[in-house]
């Protein structure tokens, strides 16, 4: 999925727009988090905008969904749409016409690509500050209707000759209530710029009415829960704190056995899995059982770690199924929450040792289920875990009167560290550390186990006992904005 998102506030002349430029940067950093491949363009001249569509329109030649979304100053002429750029010559019609973005251009950029889905958004109907220069009627205000081609969405901020609102805060009205209803689990576009055109209207108190002209022939979601990604386990497994416990079933006995967090009661529980129960379990309760033999091993239970550790061993003579799902549950809690969510670090204290798991053949489809469960997040890795793909990390140090600091650590060839966002502005502190405990948070940053990070220092190796300073709240996962 590709996106090329265009924001333009700085107009000459008085005529600037407080919101654009805002509007642009969120939804980039929205979308980028739907896993699009995001192009943000700021204050725009017409030749910037003009390369930026033929860019995309290259791009998206190997992508199956196009977004273009543009906010900024937009009119209509002799009933053609045009997008302002912040250096359109205004004198004349015909000068806005020949140095601003045709829409058109923009609508066959993406018809003629490989796309299957393609979605323009427009934030662009604001009024017209040059009309009483060109005399011109109300009957020509706002965006005139255009024709969306077969696969194609386009999404408007007011109806045909309206004009849009700026937003009382940090966003336009559009686009406000756009950021509002992206994130909505399972809706459709469709269903979700119906939400968007009932926040504007009560917004703009109904001056104001969004719309769309749509040919998709299929439906298109920007954020589909992991239930509906991944159909291995039902919603209750992924998301297992709504999984209910029938004290009756011998495998939800051990489910509920292994979640008092009592040790003796967690072992006891654990012993009731053998071959021959485990034949007559059905999946859901064994990922369930999987999820929480590993979080009771993260809790020390003694049996649940054995396990683990001897998973190979332990399951043999289980039917493939019934392991796989076993071990599909210990690999998506170390991933995953209660709520079938992402977690923002790993749980990791067994997490190698599950991960050598991997070096087993009969094992693979598991790490290929947490690969696509994964996948699915739209998360943004730089190597997928359950691929066994190995990653190269580079870390740079140098000499300071205080010790050995890390001033740098590449990833793909990119120094990757940064400080945390919400701690950017915080005075800059060091902390010690030592080169096992760099290569642990390491591990739970990057999401991978410590055997696929190749690890090395830069100039000189750092020997196991000796002290390095980095930054307090540094980080090396990606930036959330493009």
């Amino acid at each position: 999925m590709a996106a090329l998102v265009i924001g333009n506030s700085s107009y000459p002349d008085g005529n600037d727009l407080k919101n654009p430029v805002n509007d642009a940067a969120d939804l980039g950093a929205k979308l980028k988090g739907y896993g699009f491949e995001v192009t943000v363009a700021l204050d725009c001249t017409a030749k910037e905008m003009d390369k930026q569509i033929k860019t995309f329109r290259t791009f998206i030649e190997t992508h199956e969904v196009a977004l273009f979304f543009f906010a900024g100053h937009g009119m209509q002429i002799e009933g053609t749409n045009y997008l302002i750029a912040i250096d359109t010559d205004m004198e004349t019609e015909d000068d806005a016409k020949h140095s601003s973005l045709s829409l058109d251009k923009v609508v066959d950029a993406l018809a003629k690509s490989n796309s299957a889905t393609r979605i323009i958004i427009l934030d662009a109907c604001r009024s017209n500050p040059w009309e009483r220069k060109w005399h011109r009627s109300p009957g020509v205000r706002g965006l005139a209707s255009v024709y969306a081609p077969k696969g194609t969405i386009i999404g408007f901020a007011t109806s045909p000759g309206e004009v849009a609102y700026d937003g009382e805060g940090r966003n336009g009205t559009y686009t406000a209530a756009l950021l509002d209803h992206i994130d909505a689990a399972d809706c459709s576009i469709e269903t979700m710029f119906k939400r968007v055109r009932n926040t504007v209207a009560a917004a703009s108190k109904g001056r104001q009415t969004s719309w769309e002209h749509t040919s998709l022939s299929g439906e298109f979601y920007f954020n589909l829960s992991l239930g509906k990604l991944i159909d291995d386990y039902d919603d209750t497994a992924l998301a297992d704190r709504l999984f209910v416990i029938d004290p009756a079933i011998t495998s939800h006995q051990i489910i509920s056995g292994l979640k008092t967090h009592n040790w003796y009661s967690q072992n006891s529980a654990l012993r009731l899995l053998d071959k021959t129960s485990v034949q007559t379990m059905e999946k859901n309760s064994l990922f369930v059982i999987g999820r929480n033999i590993y979080q009771a091993a993260c809790g020390s239970a003694r049996d649940s770690i054995y396990f683990l550790q001897n998973f190979v061993s332990t399951t043999n003579g289980y039917a493939v199924d019934k392991r796989k799902a076993i071990l599909d549950g210990m690999l998506f809690e170390i991933y995953f929450d209660s709520n079938g969510k992402l977690r923002s670090a790993v749980k990791s204290r067994h997490f190698d040792e599950v991960f050598e798991l991997q070096r087993h053949s009969a094992l693979a489809d598991s790490f290929d289920f947490i690969a696509r469960a994964l996948t699915a997040t739209s998360s943004d890795f730089y190597a997928v875990p359950g691929k066994d793909h190995d990653l190269a990390v580079t870390i740079s140090t140098k000499d300071d009167p205080a010790g050995t600091l890390v001033d740098a650590i590449y990833i793909g060839g990119i120094n990757a560290l940064r400080i945390n966002d919400e701690w950017a502005s915080s005075p800059i502190r060091y902390s010690r550390t030592y080169r096992s405990d760099l290569i642990d948070t390491l591990r739970e940053e990057l999401y991978l186990p410590t055997r696929l990070l190749k690890v090395t220092f830069t100039p000189k190796d750092i020997h196991s006992e000796e002290q390095i300073m980095i930054q307090r709240h540094w980080t090396v996962r990606k930036p959330t904005t493009s």
